[in-house]
């Protein structure tokens, strides 16, 4: 049975929060943002929305940054770096998604890949230039 799609404020703001941002907000982030405007709103009420927007594939979450999800609005595929330092998620896309990746994975495992995920990890411009770590 197909289930209603229901609209709402709150969802919309939800929504809106990640669109309009590219620091790939957490729940948290969201929901401090959003709590002045919206008194009522719950940090659950946050999370069944993301879920929901996930399940619809309008957002993807990209990584678990110091215990939080972080999501994102865009859902072609790119690659992302995460600075151990601040935690900052930067997109990367200039950085091609290399398809034959997948093919390589498949036939050397014989596994059917769908899709990869290309993380880096390190230290950002910002971080670099505040403490010169190399």
């Amino acid at each position: 049975m197909e289930r209603t799609i229901r609209y709402s404020k709150k969802r919309e703001a939800i929504l809106e929060a990640i669109c309009s941002t590219d620091i790939h907000p957490s729940a948290d982030w969201i929901y401090q943002r959003l709590k002045p405007a919206h008194p009522d709103l719950s940090l659950g009420t946050v999370y069944r929305n993301l879920n929901f927007f996930r399940e619809q594939g309008t957002i993807q979450c990209v990584a678990v940054v110091n215990g939080q999800e972080r999501f994102d609005a865009n859902v072609r595929p790119h690659n992302h770096f995460i600075c151990d330092h601040c935690g900052a998620v930067i997109d990367l896309h200039q950085i091609p998604v290399d398809a034959g990746l997948d093919r390589q994975v498949s036939e050397k495992y014989g596994l059917q890949v769908h899709h990869h995920d290309l993380v880096f990890h390190g230290t950002c411009t910002g971080c670099r230039e505040k403490s010169q770590i190399s």
